[in-house]
Protein backbone atom coordinates (compact mmCIF):
# COMPACT_ATOMS: atom_id res chain seq x y z
CA UNK A 1 0.00 0.00 0.00
CA UNK A 2 2.92 2.58 0.84
CA UNK A 3 3.23 2.66 -2.96
CA UNK A 4 -0.55 3.58 -3.81
CA UNK A 5 0.66 7.28 -4.09
CA UNK A 6 3.46 7.18 -6.49
CA UNK A 7 1.38 4.51 -8.77
CA UNK A 8 -1.03 6.80 -8.89
CA UNK A 9 0.95 9.40 -9.94
CA UNK A 10 2.95 7.53 -12.44
CA UNK A 11 -0.64 7.16 -13.68
CA UNK A 12 -0.93 10.45 -14.20
CA UNK A 13 2.13 11.02 -16.20
CA UNK A 14 1.04 7.93 -18.38
CA UNK A 15 -2.15 9.26 -19.57
CA UNK A 16 -0.76 13.06 -19.76
CA UNK A 17 1.68 10.89 -22.25
CA UNK A 18 -1.54 9.38 -23.82
CA UNK A 19 -3.00 12.71 -24.14
CA UNK A 20 -0.10 13.76 -26.03
CA UNK A 21 0.30 11.12 -28.47
CA UNK A 22 -3.45 11.58 -28.98
CA UNK A 23 -3.31 15.46 -29.71
CA UNK A 24 -0.06 15.05 -32.46
CA UNK A 25 -1.97 12.61 -34.28
CA UNK A 26 -5.57 15.22 -34.64
CA UNK A 27 -5.31 16.90 -37.45
CA UNK A 28 -8.30 19.78 -37.67
CA UNK A 29 -10.65 19.76 -40.88
CA UNK A 30 -13.18 22.42 -42.59
CA UNK A 31 -16.73 21.99 -41.53
CA UNK A 32 -19.46 24.02 -43.37
CA UNK A 33 -21.79 25.93 -41.10
CA UNK A 34 -24.27 28.42 -41.89
CA UNK A 35 -22.65 28.48 -45.35
CA UNK A 36 -19.47 29.43 -43.90
CA UNK A 37 -16.45 27.12 -43.53
CA UNK A 38 -14.41 26.97 -40.68
CA UNK A 39 -11.98 25.21 -38.77
CA UNK A 40 -12.57 22.22 -36.25
CA UNK A 41 -9.94 21.68 -33.73
CA UNK A 42 -11.49 19.14 -31.90
CA UNK A 43 -11.73 16.29 -33.77
CA UNK A 44 -12.19 12.46 -32.19
CA UNK A 45 -8.21 12.71 -31.45
CA UNK A 46 -8.63 16.10 -30.08
CA UNK A 47 -11.56 14.33 -27.70
CA UNK A 48 -9.57 11.38 -26.19
CA UNK A 49 -6.57 13.78 -25.35
CA UNK A 50 -9.15 16.11 -23.36
CA UNK A 51 -10.37 12.89 -21.80
CA UNK A 52 -6.76 11.55 -20.52
CA UNK A 53 -6.27 14.98 -19.36
CA UNK A 54 -9.54 15.14 -17.23
CA UNK A 55 -8.17 11.21 -15.77
CA UNK A 56 -5.13 12.79 -14.89
CA UNK A 57 -6.73 15.70 -12.75
CA UNK A 58 -8.54 12.92 -10.72
CA UNK A 59 -5.49 10.90 -10.08
CA UNK A 60 -3.41 14.09 -9.39
CA UNK A 61 -5.83 14.54 -6.88
CA UNK A 62 -5.80 11.16 -5.62
CA UNK A 63 -2.03 10.35 -4.98
CA UNK A 64 -1.75 13.53 -2.34
CA UNK A 65 -4.78 12.27 -0.62
CA UNK A 66 -3.19 8.61 -0.80
CA UNK A 67 -0.03 9.63 0.84
CA UNK A 68 -1.53 11.78 3.57
CA UNK A 69 -3.65 9.06 4.51
CA UNK A 70 -1.26 6.19 4.47
CA UNK A 71 1.30 8.47 6.34
CA UNK A 72 4.03 8.26 3.67
CA UNK A 73 4.53 11.16 2.02
CA UNK A 74 7.89 11.89 0.98
CA UNK A 75 10.59 14.64 -0.83
CA UNK A 76 10.48 12.29 -3.70
CA UNK A 77 6.84 11.87 -3.95
CA UNK A 78 6.43 15.70 -3.74
CA UNK A 79 9.05 16.02 -7.10
CA UNK A 80 7.12 13.12 -8.81
CA UNK A 81 4.17 14.69 -9.00
CA UNK A 82 5.32 18.20 -10.01
CA UNK A 83 7.31 15.88 -12.63
CA UNK A 84 3.80 14.57 -13.51
CA UNK A 85 1.89 17.87 -13.59
CA UNK A 86 4.19 19.24 -16.09
CA UNK A 87 4.11 16.75 -18.56
CA UNK A 88 0.04 16.37 -17.84
CA UNK A 89 -1.30 19.72 -17.19
CA UNK A 90 1.72 21.74 -19.01
CA UNK A 91 3.36 19.80 -21.74
CA UNK A 92 -0.39 17.92 -22.97
CA UNK A 93 -2.38 21.52 -22.89
CA UNK A 94 0.96 23.06 -24.87
CA UNK A 95 0.39 20.92 -27.46
CA UNK A 96 -3.25 21.51 -27.58
CA UNK A 97 -2.87 25.50 -27.86
CA UNK A 98 -0.77 24.29 -30.96
CA UNK A 99 -2.86 22.98 -32.94
CA UNK A 100 -5.54 26.09 -31.81
CA UNK A 101 -2.48 28.44 -33.17
CA UNK A 102 -2.40 25.97 -36.31
CA UNK A 103 -6.21 26.40 -37.06
CA UNK A 104 -6.31 30.19 -36.62
CA UNK A 105 -3.59 30.88 -38.88
CA UNK A 106 -4.75 28.69 -41.18
CA UNK A 107 -7.63 30.03 -41.43
CA UNK A 108 -6.14 33.33 -42.85
CA UNK A 109 -5.68 33.84 -46.98
CA UNK A 110 -1.93 33.97 -46.20
CA UNK A 111 -1.35 30.26 -44.38
CA UNK A 112 1.04 28.94 -46.52
CA UNK A 113 3.96 32.03 -45.89
CA UNK A 114 3.22 31.23 -42.05
CA UNK A 115 6.32 30.03 -40.50
CA UNK A 116 6.17 27.29 -38.35
CA UNK A 117 7.91 29.27 -35.32
CA UNK A 118 4.54 31.40 -35.28
CA UNK A 119 2.98 27.98 -33.09
CA UNK A 120 6.07 28.27 -30.42
CA UNK A 121 3.88 31.06 -28.13
CA UNK A 122 1.99 27.97 -27.55
CA UNK A 123 5.31 26.48 -25.61
CA UNK A 124 5.01 28.94 -22.87
CA UNK A 125 2.47 27.45 -21.47
CA UNK A 126 4.58 24.52 -20.30
CA UNK A 127 7.45 26.83 -19.28
CA UNK A 128 5.51 28.54 -16.90
CA UNK A 129 4.07 25.94 -15.38
CA UNK A 130 7.46 24.51 -14.55
CA UNK A 131 8.58 27.69 -12.92
CA UNK A 132 4.91 27.70 -11.05
CA UNK A 133 5.44 24.15 -9.98
CA UNK A 134 9.29 24.78 -8.49
CA UNK A 135 8.35 27.86 -6.91
CA UNK A 136 5.26 25.85 -5.07
CA UNK A 137 7.42 23.23 -4.13
CA UNK A 138 10.29 25.36 -2.96
CA UNK A 139 7.30 27.20 -0.37
CA UNK A 140 8.37 26.88 2.86
CA UNK A 141 4.96 25.50 5.53
CA UNK A 142 1.61 24.11 4.80
CA UNK A 143 -0.17 26.49 2.39
CA UNK A 144 -3.65 27.28 3.01
CA UNK A 145 -3.80 28.62 -0.05
CA UNK A 146 -1.98 29.10 -3.66
CA UNK A 147 -0.05 31.96 -4.29
CA UNK A 148 -1.25 31.68 -8.38
CA UNK A 149 -3.37 29.28 -10.15
CA UNK A 150 -2.54 25.95 -9.78
CA UNK A 151 -1.41 24.32 -12.93
CA UNK A 152 -3.84 21.11 -13.06
CA UNK A 153 -6.72 24.21 -13.02
CA UNK A 154 -5.14 25.86 -16.16
CA UNK A 155 -4.20 22.04 -17.85
CA UNK A 156 -8.16 21.43 -17.33
CA UNK A 157 -9.29 24.79 -18.73
CA UNK A 158 -7.00 24.06 -22.03
CA UNK A 159 -8.50 21.13 -22.06
CA UNK A 160 -11.92 22.27 -22.13
CA UNK A 161 -11.66 24.65 -25.69
CA UNK A 162 -11.45 21.45 -27.71
CA UNK A 163 -14.36 19.83 -26.48
CA UNK A 164 -16.42 23.13 -27.04
CA UNK A 165 -15.11 22.92 -30.11
CA UNK A 166 -16.01 19.65 -30.79
CA UNK A 167 -19.67 20.11 -29.77
CA UNK A 168 -19.64 23.84 -30.05
CA UNK A 169 -18.01 24.40 -33.20
CA UNK A 170 -20.48 27.43 -34.31
CA UNK A 171 -19.27 29.26 -31.19
CA UNK A 172 -16.11 27.89 -30.37
CA UNK A 173 -15.19 27.19 -33.87
CA UNK A 174 -14.81 30.57 -35.41
CA UNK A 175 -13.56 32.21 -31.58
CA UNK A 176 -10.34 29.99 -32.25
CA UNK A 177 -9.99 31.23 -35.36
CA UNK A 178 -8.96 34.51 -34.00
CA UNK A 179 -5.24 33.87 -33.67
CA UNK A 180 -5.16 37.19 -31.40
CA UNK A 181 -7.60 35.70 -29.08
CA UNK A 182 -5.58 32.83 -29.09
CA UNK A 183 -2.19 34.75 -28.20
CA UNK A 184 -4.02 36.61 -25.42
CA UNK A 185 -5.66 33.28 -23.71
CA UNK A 186 -1.80 31.71 -23.74
CA UNK A 187 -0.42 35.36 -22.15
CA UNK A 188 -3.46 35.53 -19.54
CA UNK A 189 -3.05 31.78 -18.17
CA UNK A 190 1.14 32.24 -18.18
CA UNK A 191 0.39 35.42 -15.80
CA UNK A 192 -2.19 33.54 -13.70
CA UNK A 193 0.11 30.87 -13.21
CA UNK A 194 2.79 33.03 -11.61
CA UNK A 195 0.98 36.12 -10.31
CA UNK A 196 1.13 37.32 -6.59
CA UNK A 197 -2.88 36.59 -6.55
CA UNK A 198 -3.98 33.98 -3.78
CA UNK A 199 -6.80 31.49 -4.89
CA UNK A 200 -8.73 29.37 -2.59
CA UNK A 201 -7.55 25.99 -1.92
CA UNK A 202 -10.72 23.53 -3.24
CA UNK A 203 -10.07 21.20 -0.27
CA UNK A 204 -13.01 21.93 2.58
CA UNK A 205 -11.99 22.05 6.17
CA UNK A 206 -14.81 20.25 7.95
CA UNK A 207 -18.58 21.16 6.74
CA UNK A 208 -18.76 24.84 7.94
CA UNK A 209 -20.21 27.16 5.76
CA UNK A 210 -18.67 29.90 6.80
CA UNK A 211 -15.21 28.36 6.59
CA UNK A 212 -15.91 26.55 3.02
CA UNK A 213 -18.43 29.24 1.68
CA UNK A 214 -15.96 30.11 -1.11
CA UNK A 215 -15.27 26.43 -1.76
CA UNK A 216 -19.61 25.97 -1.71
CA UNK A 217 -20.25 28.81 -3.82
CA UNK A 218 -18.27 27.24 -6.40
CA UNK A 219 -19.11 23.98 -6.13
CA UNK A 220 -22.62 25.52 -6.23
CA UNK A 221 -22.35 27.28 -9.26
CA UNK A 222 -20.54 24.97 -11.29
CA UNK A 223 -22.84 22.22 -10.86
CA UNK A 224 -25.78 24.46 -11.89
CA UNK A 225 -23.94 25.49 -14.66
CA UNK A 226 -23.73 22.02 -15.87
CA UNK A 227 -27.64 21.96 -16.11
CA UNK A 228 -28.21 25.05 -18.16
CA UNK A 229 -24.63 25.76 -19.95
CA UNK A 230 -23.32 22.02 -20.95
CA UNK A 231 -20.03 21.92 -22.13
CA UNK A 232 -19.47 25.74 -21.53
CA UNK A 233 -19.66 24.66 -17.86
CA UNK A 234 -16.42 23.88 -17.69
CA UNK A 235 -14.86 27.40 -18.78
CA UNK A 236 -17.34 28.78 -16.54
CA UNK A 237 -16.30 26.99 -13.57
CA UNK A 238 -12.35 28.08 -14.44
CA UNK A 239 -13.96 31.72 -14.56
CA UNK A 240 -15.55 31.54 -11.50
CA UNK A 241 -12.36 30.38 -9.79
CA UNK A 242 -11.10 33.19 -10.73
CA UNK A 243 -13.19 36.23 -9.90
CA UNK A 244 -13.98 33.97 -6.54
CA UNK A 245 -10.34 34.51 -5.62
CA UNK A 246 -9.85 37.69 -6.97
CA UNK A 247 -12.73 39.16 -4.55
CA UNK A 248 -11.08 37.13 -1.60
CA UNK A 249 -7.67 38.60 -1.66
CA UNK A 250 -7.53 40.38 2.34
CA UNK A 251 -9.59 36.94 3.31
CA UNK A 252 -6.63 34.82 1.60
CA UNK A 253 -3.93 36.81 2.50
CA UNK A 254 -4.93 36.82 6.00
Amino acid sequence: MKHLPNTLTLANLFCGCIAIAFILHSQPFLRELNGEKIWITGTQQAWFACIFIFIAAILDLFDGAAARWLGVESAIGKDLDSLADVVSFGVAPSMILMKMLWTAWMSRPSAIDIPILSLSPAFLLVCFAALRLAKFNNLEGVQKNFQGVPVPAIGLFVASLPLLNFYMPEYAGKAMQNVWLVLLTIGVLCYLMVSKFRFFSLKVKGFSFKENKAQYLWLVLSLAAIVFLKWLAIPFSFILYIVLSLGMQKSLKA
